[in-house]
């Protein structure tokens, strides 16, 4: 049974702190291309690179730091992330101000709040997961996920005007100052967060703790198809986006502002598939849930082949969008709550770490192998193709719920 109301001050204050960094990061959504373009005359090759650092370079740096993170205090380690992030997005307007800001210097922050991303995200799942109870979990994954489609919805276009008035410095300076206040929100969580210890004989880092978030995704009848339905799914949808750039304002003439319309009001899907989620799970049961949202999101994005130009155009991408946001708004907080039942408490970090370096690993990665094939076959194309494939990642979701198996394996 869903549970609904207040789920605690500790968990309004984890919530406090997600939104104001999650609106912060939105917000300055498009800082680091258009400052390197713009102060540094940088072209598409290096604004490329840019991009891709902070998924490719940032996620390696990342793979260390999953088992560094499950045995600290979690609510420690996220504070020091944001301290981080906090530290090198100010670094930027100081080297600007000083005129000494380099895209060597971008390249490097990108990569370090890349990193930085992954082992917040690890310690926050597992903070959570200790934080609520059980059946709390998908109403608490639930309103984290509202409040992602939210920034989403708001943010870049708040950012742009932000931009178009005080430049893009200034939106890099209103991110570091959400890390902030992030950390401030963190640090009010309080309560007494026990020091985790290792099970088992072996004390200190072993180099096998690099894998043991993999290996527990692997070994799981669950979590396998869930890990590689959601990589591939997400690479596929993620790979597609600078593709549908060239298309809709490159090859059919939509102002960017048309663009950036059909990407943001197609939002209020997530928002209304994540207030959705906890009470078709109520009545259809998780695991249907969990197939169904997973099998329709899947079935949108071909729909994007047959965009056109002019107001159609527009309103067939805001239709398909909203139906693809829809159904990943009902599935994404599903989907975090079933991850977190099959994973124990002493793994969840590790985990969420390996998930998330390689879901960023794929999205570098697909993202270039797209756009050398929209060079050989065109975008609108690439696009088809990615659309076909994806109509595949529904036979890789679970066909049977299974009950968690939270033995720890530990001190394997």
């Amino acid at each position: 049974m869903e549970v609904r109301g207040s789920l605690g001050r500790q968990f309004g204050w984890l919530w406090a702190a997600y939104t104001v960094s999650a609106f912060g990061t939105r917000l300055a959504f498009d800082a680091f291309p258009l400052i390197a373009i713009l102060a540094l005359d940088a072209g598409p090759t290096e604004v490329s690179v840019l991009a891709a650092a902070g998924f490719a370079v940032g996620a390696v740096v990342a793979v260390p730091l999953g088992p560094w993170v499950e045995f600290r205090r979690k609510q420690a380690v996220m504070i020091a992330m944001d301290l981080v992030r906090c530290a090198a997005l100010l670094s930027i307007p100081a080297a600007y101000a000083l005129g000494l800001l380099g895209f060597g210097q971008l390249l490097l922050v990108a990569v370090v709040v890349g990193a930085a991303d992954i082992a917040f995200g690890a310690a926050s799942g597992a903070c959570l997961k200790a934080l609520v109870r059980p059946d709390q979990l998908l109403v608490a994954n639930g309103r984290l996920e509202s409040t992602s489609w939210t920034a989403l919805m708001l943010g870049p276009p708040l950012g742009g005007a932000a931009i178009g008035l005080f430049g893009p410095v200034m939106t890099v300076v209103a991110d570091a100052v959400s890390y902030l206040l992030s950390a401030l929100g963190v640090r009010a969580i309080g309560g007494k967060e026990p020091h985790p210890e290792r099970t088992g004989r072996a004390t200190g880092f072993r180099a096998g703790d690099l894998l043991d978030g993999w290996r527990h995704i692997l070994a799981g009848p669950v979590l396998r198809p869930l890990f590689f339905n959601t990589v591939l799914n997400n690479g596929l949808i993620m790979a597609t986006s600078p593709l549908l750039i060239v298309l809709m304002v490159g090859e059919l003439g939509f102002a960017p502002w048309q663009y950036g319309l059909a990407f943001a009001a197609p939002c209020v899907g997530g928002l209304i598939g994540s207030r959705l989620a906890g009470r078709l799970v109520e009545r259809f049961g998780r695991h249907r849930v969990l197939r169904t949202a997973g099998t329709l999101r899947a079935c949108w994005l071909i729909g994007l082949v047959f965009i056109g130009p002019g107001a159609a155009g527009l309103v067939l991408v805001i239709v398909v969008e909203f139906g693809l946001i829809l159904c990943s708004g009902v599935f994404n907080p599903v989907f975090a709550t079933y991850r977190l039942d099959h994973t124990p408490a002493d793994r969840v970090a590790r985990t969420l770490s390996a998930w998330s370096v390689t879901s960023k690993l794929s999205i570098a990665a697909m993202t270039g192998l797209w756009g050398l094939l929209a060079g050989v076959t065109g975008p609108r194309t690439a696009v088809g193709i990615a659309g076909v494939l994806i109509l595949a990642t529904p036979l890789l979701l679970p066909r049977r719920d299974h009950e968690p198996d939270l033995t720890s394996s530990a001190s394997s």
